[in-house]
């Protein structure tokens, strides 16, 4: 039986990392709130007893469920063939997975310094101090740390020889970046071609040329994660 997959139908968001591991790994899955409506994800949230999620994404498999971005492609990964074999190797694609993770909720912060239900307009501010420091001390702080654990394996890809699902969330970590700051990340370019590069082979990937070509994936917006506000962009 497929997966079903649970998150927000309108946004690529923290379900994009799942549903491109999904796509390359071939894995049958159903998106169920893009099918059916965000009314239906709330009304799964609110009434799914078998291991609740806090949020979403959360994918439901065999009357269970299993939430928080990280753990489900560590899930995924223990079983198809989108992560290395070998407990060492799994856990270093895990520990990747999480300091992105640590990054996504970084770049939200950005635009929501203060509270996530007050509105950008509201916070302004103190978005634009909080943009500053993202900009020159947490975007190279991070790269950097990507650059060296690239460059620490034998291969092309951050688990050696083959794409992982950290390769895969990577390259969108990097499109929502380039996205939401676009004059600092055209500024470090030169300085992270590696990464560059590694974005530029997970996009020829041929397990996920149909999805990446087709409407199903989700453009960034100011709705999402990834927000571009000139405001808080520079060089």
């Amino acid at each position: 039986m497929p997966y079903d997959l649970w998150y927000w139908p309108t946004i690529p968001g923290r379900g994009e990392f799942v549903r491109l591991a999904l796509e390359a790994g071939g894995i049958p899955y159903r998106d169920r709130a893009r099918e059916e409506g965000e009314d239906a994800l709330i009304a799964d949230m609110t009434g799914h007893d078998a291991g609740p999620a806090f949020a979403p994404p959360y994918l439901v498999t065999d009357g269970g469920t299993i939430a928080q971005t990280a753990n489900i492609l560590l899930y995924l990964g223990d079983r198809h063939d989108c992560a290395p074999g070998g407990i060492r190797q799994r856990h270093w694609i895990a520990q990747l997975q999480l300091t992105m993770m640590d990054m996504v909720a970084e770049a939200h912060d950005v635009h929501h310094p203060i509270a996530v239900d007050l509105y950008f307009e509201d916070q302004k501010p103190e978005a634009e101090r909080r943009a500053l420091a993202f900009r020159e001390q947490r975007i190279p702080k991070f790269l950097n740390y990507f650059s060296r654990a690239l460059a620490a394996q034998p291969g092309d890809w951050l688990g050696g020889t083959r794409w992982s699902y950290a390769d895969l969330s990577l390259f969108h970590l990097l499109a929502g970046l380039r996205y939401a700051f676009p004059l600092r990340m055209a500024a470090l370019h030169d300085r992270y071609r590696a990464l560059a590069a590694l974005q530029d082979r997970v996009a020829a990937l041929p397990e996920l040329s149909d999805y990446l070509a087709s409407s199903r994936r989700l453009s960034f917006s100011e709705e999402d994660i990834f927000r571009h506000y000139p405001e808080l962009d520079a060089p």
